[in-house]
């Protein structure tokens, strides 16, 4: 899910230099690398909002961040890398579906931290310039499914807590109930443009909890084995077609 203002636009410290680097895409935590990391990030998620995915250039992103190029290169390798690595970065934060005590408070919360992020212009940008960037680059399609897989897997505990207090029976997918939750809030905001308020978040909330109730979004039942099971003949003997045994 899109968390409220914490899910793709956090800031964090200014750069310091790494003198060394592994090999490119990949990262060290920790340290000064941590430090790098969190400012190559925030230089992507401003070019991207910028110039979207299109006009982002690693040059860019070495003048913003204060970062050389040579070393993006040699640690990331290019745009694509620098947009996956952003994108795994905002996955790494401390973001956690709400807890409001019951199953339909968690789900109209989830819907409301969703309006109130495309609500606000800046808090909006980098998730709608990361989902732009997925329909150009494959690498950056792939990061942004891991990163909401994650986020979708955090939701897990929002059906746990309802199945405990009886609220729903076992078995619902929480991977479906968060898209379900977030779909129609989404597509306003990214496909038709439409403004987005609280009543469409109390909306998307409540069909998700019908639909939920409903069994819509129940985890398949695993398929029977396709292997048949050796036959035995009964204990006397094979049965001929007079239905006696033996001969």
């Amino acid at each position: 899910m899109v968390a409220r203002r914490t899910l793709l636009t956090q800031r964090e410290s200014q750069l310091t230099r790494e003198p060394s680097a592994p090999a490119a895409g990949t990262v060290r935590p920790g340290g000064r690398t941590a430090r790098t990391r969190a400012a190559v990030r925030d230089a992507v998620l401003t070019g991207l909002a910028e110039y979207g995915y299109p006009g982002l250039t690693v040059e860019y992103v070495a003048e913003r961040s204060g970062v050389h190029r040579t070393t993006l290169y040699r640690r990331w390798g290019g745009v694509e890398e620098l947009v996956a690595d952003a994108l795994d970065l905002a996955g790494e934060d401390s973001w956690t579906p709400p807890d409001t005590g019951s199953l339909e408070g968690d789900l109209r919360a989830l819907a409301h931290e969703v309006v109130d992020t495309f609500a606000d212009t800046a808090a909006a940008a980098a998730p709608t310039a990361f989902v732009a960037a997925a329909f150009q680059s494959e690498r950056a399609a792939g990061a942004l499914r891991a990163f909401y897989a994650e986020r979708f897997s955090r939701c897990e505990a929002i059906l746990a807590r309802a199945v405990a207090r009886g609220e729903v029976p076992e078995g619902s997918d929480a991977a479906a109930v968060a898209r379900a939750v977030s779909a129609p809030l989404f597509f306003r905001a990214l496909v038709t443009r439409e403004p987005l308020d609280s009543a469409e978040a109390d909306q998307a909330a409540a069909a998700t909890l019908a639909a939920l109730r409903a069994g819509a979004y129940r985890r398949p039942a695993r398929p029977a084995s396709c292997d048949p099971a050796p036959s035995r003949p009964p204990a006397g003997g094979p049965v001929s077609a007079g239905g006696r045994s033996g001969p």
